[in-house]
């Protein structure tokens, strides 16, 4: 007998031999039947792997939470659709196809894109399948044995190559189909209950542009018709919310290819939008004592060197430009420029915390295919700070932080996050600075601060930054997706790499310690973000437009106008609109423009020096004395009214 210590804390006795269904089925037969994967002291096993030890045991299932039981079921629905298309067209050559975030796609090489009428075949041959109900059956070989099965499938021969010698390769076979492929799968195809093809698309194999234009289908599945339904729906809602869509609808923002991929640039509506969140984060931190500064856009290679991210991050920069006897590159991201300006002079205990802020534009080199919009861009300007502290003032200046977080979280209506504890993975010594002392260090300090705080988190491996575990916050979107917005790191190696030191109470030299961290993350990215959120209807306070007048007839044009400057001076944003056009045109317009209030104006409201106002959000509000719906409105300007 072994023991396996599952999820909930407990510990099931089962034979040596048992497979991960066999515990499930001891478990629960509805666990069973919902099981579609299981992980066994942390490696994701298919349901038939048969435990040989003592071992700890989560079993997963398709449901909202559990990732990696939906990716089981998805990945065994790419290999549905790869079989599909191969049916139908046999010529077709395989390339990758893996469970994603949110389904499943498949890539293929074949003569001409799939048409609408392909992808509806697919899908039903892809529903033939699942009524056939295949055993699905992992099986490994060696590598020259492999390159032999696969010999008229180049891509795969091609991922078979680049293995190590002597490492297993795996595959799957499903009736007459056969995929190199690491698994995990459910145990046959019906399993699987109800596929949708969503779209396909071109996609350059292993995502380089210098290699072949392969062709991209993307699909969904769900153990349940309404969950298909429901998934779709979410889709449409994306779609309606897409900031892209909206940020052109409402002439925020555009790009062209003269200027480049990932190079937005704001039009004057998202340039109003953009100027208030700069000031009003600014103005929040000048408040708590940040002290703003400007810093260049270019540096020396060699800055980057003596931080550490020329060997950790150089991929994600732009080329090495040379002038003269300097090497520069455009910035990825600013705290080594903060480091140099905390060494320009000698600091005493007394002086720390030094809180410095910036408003930094910094560069990425991402890929054409991989930009969208604001939300993915090769430039971006960071709401960016670090904070020089003690030792001993970690945890309330962090503190601090959290409390600067959730204010702003008040002001803009989020309400629905969590936090997240992003530590590194011990095993990967590429991507993060190898000094096991200073991350166990830094990281137990984090968690007992987030505890002693009181706050409520989660801990991931591999999500730090390369110097230093962090605090992420993870925002539910209004279609359900998990976003970082604010972000809170530990530093102890970057003082160390730049010998950075203030004098103690002792009259010694000491390390200070580094809190990096950003509230808004990229207005970029942030403002894709609320676009998204408020689905283009901007509270008050954001508004491009907060107000627009409607003068019914040529006639309170005067008065129109006059009402505008009168508005203007209380700093209101306000447009005429003056043309020709009857007023309920212009009404349906304005609240197409998502405008938050419209101002009617006729022949009366001149005489009595009132305004007849329209709400985007409650209709006729009725007749009011100009005074009083500026007092209206100053107090919900002032209050950030959701």
């Amino acid at each position: 007998m072994i023991k396996v210590s599952l999820k909930d804390g407990s510990i099931l006795e089962v034979q040596e031999k048992s497979s991960i269904l066999d515990v499930a089925k001891k478990i629960s037969e509805g666990l069973a039947r919902n099981a579609t994967c299981g992980e066994v002291d942390g490696e994701v096993k298919d349901l038939r792997y048969e435990l040989q030890q003592d071992c700890n045991l989560v079993i997963h299932t398709f449901n909202n939470d559990d990732l990696e039981g939906k990716k089981a079921y998805w990945h065994t629905t790419s290999h549905i659709m790869a079989q599909a298309v191969k049916r139908l067209f046999p010529n077709a050559k395989l390339a990758i196809g893996p469970a994603i975030e949110d389904g499943l796609y498949y890539d293929f090489d074949v003569e001409k894109p799939f048409t609408d009428e392909d992808k509806a075949n697919i899908e039903e041959e892809m529903k033939k399948i699942i009524k056939e109900d295949l055993e699905i059956k992992r099986f490994s070989l060696p590598k020259n044995e492999a390159l032999k099965l696969m010999k008229d499938e180049p891509y795969k021969v091609e991922l078979i190559e680049d293995l190590p010698e002597g490492e297993e390769i795996s595959f799957y076979t499903q009736g007459d189909f056969t995929d190199l492929c690491a698994g995990p799968h459910v145990n046959s195809t019906g399993k699987v209950k109800v596929v949708k093809i969503l779209s396909s698309s071109g996609a350059y194999w292993r995502g380089s542009e210098k290699n072949k234009m392969l062709q991209r289908i993307y699909a969904i599945s769900f153990p349940k018709a309404s969950m298909l339904q429901e998934h779709l729906e979410l889709l449409e809602e994306a779609k309606q919310r897409d900031h892209r869509r909206i940020g052109k609808e409402q002439e925020l923002f555009m790009t062209h290819e003269l200027v480049g991929s990932g190079l937005p640039m704001y039009l004057p509506n998202g340039a109003i939008i953009r100027r208030i969140l700069e000031r009003y984060i600014a103005d929040k931190e000048i408040a708590l004592g940040y002290q703003h500064v400007y810093t260049p856009s270019l540096a020396n290679v060699d800055l980057y060197k003596t931080s550490g991210h020329w060997d950790h991050y150089k991929d994600d920069m732009f080329p090495v430009m040379k002038m003269e006897n300097e090497e520069l590159v455009l910035r990825p991201m600013n705290c080594p420029h903060h480091m140099l300006i905390y060494k320009n002079k000698l600091h005493s205990y007394r002086d720390l915390p030094i809180r410095i802020g910036e408003l930094a534009h910094d560069f990425r080199y991402e890929s054409s295919g991989s930009v969208c919009g604001l939300e993915r861009v090769r430039e971006m300007c960071q709401n960016d700070a670090h904070i020089f502290v003690t030792p001993e003032q970690i945890r309330e200046v962090f503190g601090e932080v959290v409390k600067l977080i959730l204010a702003v979280y008040e002001d803009f209506g989020f309400n629905n996050y969590t936090f997240r504890l992003s530590l590194r993975d011990k095993n990967n010594k590429e991507k993060y600075f190898d000094d096991d002392q200073m991350w166990e260090t830094a990281e137990s300090q984090l968690r007992d601060i987030l505890t002693e705080l009181g706050i409520d988190f989660y801990e991931a491996e591999g999500e730090a930054a390369f110097y230093g575990p962090k605090l992420d916050v993870q925002i539910k979107t209004a279609i359900g997706h998990d976003v970082t917005i604010s972000t809170c790191q530990l530093d102890f190696l970057l003082p160390q790499r730049f010998e950075l030191e203030y004098i103690g109470e002792d009259g010694k030299a000491h390390r200070p310690v580094v809190i990096h961290r950003a509230i808004l993350g990229t207005f970029d990215r942030f403002l894709s973000f609320l676009i998204e959120e408020y689905k283009g209807a901007f509270p008050l306070w954001l508004a491009p437009t907060q107000i627009k007048i409607l003068p019914i007839t040529d006639n309170q044009h005067e008065y129109a106008y006059k009402l505008k400057e009168e508005l203007f001076k209380q700093g209101f944003r306000v447009a005429v609109d003056d043309r020709s056009e009857k007023t309920g045109y212009k009404i349906r317009e304005a609240q197409l423009e998502k405008v938050p209030y419209m101002l009617v104006v006729g022949a009366k409201e001149v005489e009595e020096n009132t305004v007849a106002v329209r709400s985007r959000e409650n209709g006729d509000l009725g007749t009011m004395n100009v005074e009083d719906f500026e007092q209206k409105i100053l107090k919900e300007v002032e209050n950030r009214s959701k």
